[in-house]
């Protein structure tokens, strides 16, 4: 039998998960593991990142867009430190990522160099699961536990592997002693439904409801079919979080956008108009826009029970897969709902898309960032995927970027990072390479670590079969990170340097377009998304043009509302005065 080392029993064990690559920052303590992907020759892949913490943003990037787990390396002390900005992204998003830690401990324990205590370090992110590699024929089936667990809860994991280990020679199996755990990968998860009982009380509900609002989050997305029948049975209006942006057609008459703070009015009329309430795997924070309380009766579906009524009382838990679990709803509601209702949603969405236009339209000095999105909207190749960042490049992706049915869009939703979408577009593009990617950047973010990650594309993208990897970068060089209404200081301190993005872009060998004129916008983007080679399109636009978060609904009787008869009374003021002439 051929020799192997822990090291190669690694790498066996990502092929047998079917990773396809994993994303780190080569060091010391994790190289006996970086030499064993490299004499592979092609899958498992180490690809490295400019810093580790690029290197986590990419393992839960490929989350997020392959539904696959995502995996990171890095070595201990400050890389691992660095490791933390990305596994909270899957944390709070559920996404299944493993950590791989090199350890190189040369001293005694509590006074080595870079030592850090890394199952305290990693325990909150990693939910308790921190493993250290101790014996050779241990670490396959550890690895196996730490990727089972990272599927089966949703979140990212930790094997820790000290050098000596990688570096150990690993035993023949028969020669195991006792102790010794073995495991199987890639088991399935298993299929969830609701109870019977649980499913006939949502379908009595909900068949009850006059004024329905649908909410989808991202576990609605293999259930858009679904939530369309659904929405037409009820007569009811839909509105998305910003994770569940992609599930739905967004040209749905019915569809009023996404909601919260980066939404759309329509979308926060709806749920100030509605008496019940379905919340489809979704998590959104933006509770400031749910139903005042005692306002709807709810029914909230999601894979994962802890996440029902975190958010909003939910009268009838359901816990099941959400594709699965409407249609075990659908077969027990007869008849349909009237269209009163419907008819007011969708007179609310006209009135939102006449309102975005004139936003479009209105001047700004010099180009108008959502003029820059809406020209995107009647470009963006069908099929492909769009990585978005944090700050004000998230309102108007938000609000007039019409997403193509297919087209897969990733953000840090939950977490709400900066400096994560050139790494999800790296993981993107890497895992169909041939399929166009857009990443949606602002200034901030670019500095922050987008510049360097460039570097990586220029590495990797003459092995892309399509090279469309098209970074926009709104650049209103606005210190403070979100533009959205203020004036621009006159004082360079508090102004963000001025960075030639587009030229840094063509330095590096790839395609640069700078866009300051509203009338080229549209020119600028055909050429971005024709070039032969990713391409960097900045456009300078007005940090002054106002975000402009929309009410939410009712918000002055948000405070009135009390239990017993006094909330009754509210309740009942309030579905008087809702007509469909007050939500138009």
């Amino acid at each position: 039998m051929v020799d192997r080392s822990v090291a190669d029993v690694v790498v066996e064990r990502l092929l047998a998960w079917r990773v396809p690559r994993a994303f780190g920052y080569p060091g010391e303590a994790i190289a006996p593991l970086v030499d064993a992907l490299d004499r592979t020759g092609g899958e498992p892949a180490f690809v490295p990142a400019r810093h580790e913490e690029t290197a986590s943003f990419m393992a839960t990037g490929h989350a997020k867009f392959t539904g696959g787990i995502g995996v990171c390396l890095a070595t201990q002390g400050p890389s691992a430190v660095q490791l933390l900005n990305g596994l909270y992204d899957a944390k709070l998003d559920s996404k299944p990522v493993v950590a791989i830690v090199g350890e190189d401990i040369s001293g005694p324990l509590g006074g080595a160099h870079q030592e850090i205590g890394l199952s305290r370090l990693f325990a909150d992110v990693c939910n308790q699961f921190v493993r250290y590699g101790r014996r050779p024929e241990e670490v396959g089936a550890l690895l196996d536990q730490a990727f089972r667990t990272a599927a089966a809860t949703r979140s990212p994991t930790c094997v820790v592997l000290p050098r000596q280990l990688q570096e150990a020679l690993v035993p023949d199996p028969q020669t195991y002693g006792a102790g010794v755990i073995t495991a199987t990968p890639g088991e399935p998860l298993a299929r969830v439904l609701p109870h019977e009982a649980d499913l006939d009380a949502a379908a009595q509900l909900l068949s009850g409801g006059q004024r329905t609002a649908i909410l989808v989050g991202q576990g609605g997305r293999d259930a858009a079919a679904e939530i369309i029948e659904m929405a037409d049975r009820l007569g009811a209006g839909v509105a998305t979080s910003l994770l569940g942006k992609p599930v739905l057609d967004e040209r749905l008459p019915f569809h009023t956008g996404v909601l919260g703070e980066v939404g759309t009015p329509a979308a926060a009329e709806l749920m100030g108009g509605c008496d019940t309430l379905l919340m489809v795997g979704t998590n959104d924070p933006w509770t400031d826009y749910f139903p005042m309380p005692e306002q709807a009766r709810t029914v909230q579906i999601d894979i994962d029970g802890r996440r029902i009524g975190t958010r909003y009382p939910a009268d009838v838990p359901l816990v099941g897969d959400a594709a699965e679990t409407l249609r075990a709803l659908l077969s027990r509601m007869r008849g349909r709902a009237g269209q009163q209702w419907r008819a007011t949603v969708e007179s609310s969405v006209d009135r939102w898309r006449e309102v975005a236009a004139e936003r479009v339209a209105a001047a700004a000095d010099p180009v108008n960032p959502q003029l820059v999105l809406q020209e995107l909207s009647a470009r963006l190749p069908g099929t492909g995927a769009v990585a978005v960042d944090v700050g004000s490049v998230l309102y108007w992706y938000a609000r007039h970027l019409t997403l193509p049915p297919g087209v897969n869009a990733q953000l840090c939703g939950t977490l709400g990072s900066m400096g994560c979408a050139l790494p999800y577009a790296v993981a993107a593009k890497l895992a169909a390479p041939d399929q166009p990617v857009v990443a949606l950047v602002g200034d901030g973010a670019m500095q922050l670590n987008g510049l360097a990650e460039l570097i990586t594309v220029s590495h990797l993208w003459p092995r892309w079969s399509d090279p469309r990897l098209v970074v926009l970068v709104l650049n209103n060089r606005d210190q403070n990170g979100m533009g959205g209404g203020r004036e621009p200081s006159s004082d360079p301190t508090h102004r963000r340097p001025d960075v030639p993005y587009a030229g840094w872009a063509r330095l590096l060998g790839l395609h640069g377009v700078r866009v300051d004129r509203p009338e080229l916008v549209g020119a600028a983007w055909d050429e971005a998304l024709a070039a032969d080679r990713p391409c960097v399109l900045e456009a300078v636009v007005d940090p002054a043009v106002s975000l402009a978060p929309p009410e939410p609904a009712f918000a002055d009787l948000r405070g009135l509302y009390a239990e017993g008869a006094a909330a009754r009374k509210v309740r009942e003021q309030v579905e008087v005065t809702v007509t469909a002439d007050d939500l138009v």
